[in-house]
């Protein structure tokens, strides 16, 4: 009898801690109460005009919306802020971090979860997660789960934009694209990697190459990488010879290869998002005889994502600034054709003008992390000195 008792006790215990947790976990209104004042760092690309005035209006409206400021830190590559949360992590600075907010997915979302540097779960507590189209993998990260720690932001796909007054049947594969550069030298290239433009560029070939095996959706190997991998570098090393400056020197990201097509250098350039073209006519960075396409197969594609890392000193600002992004006003704003034109994550039914019709292809999926790694190496190891 006393056993049952103390069983019981036990139990009751348990659920008045658990019941304590509930109610000791903060409701939207206090995270926004909390929030007022907060300046959040937010890390992200800095490489686009286009981005960097819209992230300018999102600041503005946080800061009359909400009280909450919001500092743009421009970073050529995410692996930078992921670097500084590791030496902190290291340093033990559980709190008062120097990043509040990061603009991240792949392997850099790996590696931050793996080293338990994100904060979470917490995304399915945003008021604005009910408006997000659950029926993209918005909960998978280049096939890593993503358990809360990351919100969607935007769909990302690699496509190509053409002059259709200079070029009338631009490259529909990858082989077509090899004919293309020896049949017109110096008019094609790609982003060096590992920015991440050129990285994604590689990965696409080697899908492509490879028919897609399907040992491209799991961790990479030795004996996987040295299987797949040798007819993407004999590709390379033909298309890299007869490239823009004779592959001696790479366009810097996906805006130089832009310039470089609105210069009349380059008769491709590389963007991950299927509207870049739309905004980049209205900015007047490109002409307005200038089309996207992509491969036949089908357009590298995947999700972007917002999230917080475990010591930020501002997780409620940051919380209230990704609720804010996620908004049917703001996501509306970012998918404008004119602004933006990042396709949006939200169910179309809460989006207005242009970003209705935002345009999307085929989409192709992305390889596990580790083999985005492992051909970084390989490739700067083979072509990063030239």
């Amino acid at each position: 009898m006393k056993r049952i008792l103390t069983a019981a006790l036990t139990l009751c215990v348990a659920f008045s801690l658990s019941a304590a947790e509930q109610d000791a976990k903060p409701s939207w209104k206090e995270i926004e109460q909390k929030a007022k004042g907060q300046t959040v760092y937010f890390h992200a690309w800095g490489g686009s005009q286009e981005i960097n005035r819209y992230l300018q209006w999102a600041a503005k409206e946080l800061q009359r919306q909400n009280g909450v400021t919001l500092k743009h830190v421009k970073v050529t590559d995410i692996a930078e802020s992921s670097s500084r949360l590791l030496a902190e992590k290291a340093a033990g600075k559980q709190q008062g971090g120097s990043v509040d907010m990061v603009w991240i997915n792949g392997e850099n979302f790996k590696s931050m979860k793996d080293n338990g540097l994100l904060y979470g779960p917490f995304v399915e507590g945003l008021p604005s997660w009910q408006y997000v189209d659950k029926s993209l993998p918005v909960d998978i990260d280049f096939s890593e789960p993503t358990d809360g720690l990351e919100a969607p932001w935007g769909v990302g796909q690699l496509v190509f934009i053409y002059d259709s007054a200079e070029l009338t049947n631009p490259p529909a594969s990858f082989s077509d694209l090899l004919n293309y550069a020896k049949a017109h030298p110096n008019r094609l290239s790609y982003p060096k990697p590992p920015e991440f433009h050129g990285s994604s560029f590689i990965k696409a070939l080697l899908i492509e190459l490879s028919k897609n095996d399907p040992r491209l959706q799991k961790p990479v190997t030795d004996d996987s990488f040295n299987d797949l991998t040798p007819q993407l570098w004999r590709y390379l090393d033909e298309f890299n010879s007869v490239a823009w400056r004779g592959g001696k020197h790479f366009p810097s990201g996906t805006t130089e290869t832009l310039r470089l097509l609105d210069d009349g250098q380059l008769d491709l350039a590389v963007t991950f998002n299927p509207n870049a073209v739309y905004s980049a006519q209205s900015a007047g960075n490109l002409e307005e005889t200038t089309r996207v396409y992509a491969m036949e197969e089908g357009a590298l594609s995947n999700i972007h994502f917002l999230a917080i890392p475990w010591n930020a000193t501002a997780k409620e600002g940051a919380m209230v600034a990704i609720n804010f992004l996620l908004s049917p006003e703001a996501q509306s704003r970012k998918g404008d054709l004119d602004i933006w034109g990042d396709p949006s994550v939200l169910e179309k039914q809460y989006l207005t003008g242009s970003a209705k019709r935002s345009e999307q292809f085929k989409s192709v999926a992305e390889p596990h992390p580790s083999w985005q790694t492992r051909l970084e190496q390989e490739w700067l190891k083979r072509y990063g000195s030239q």
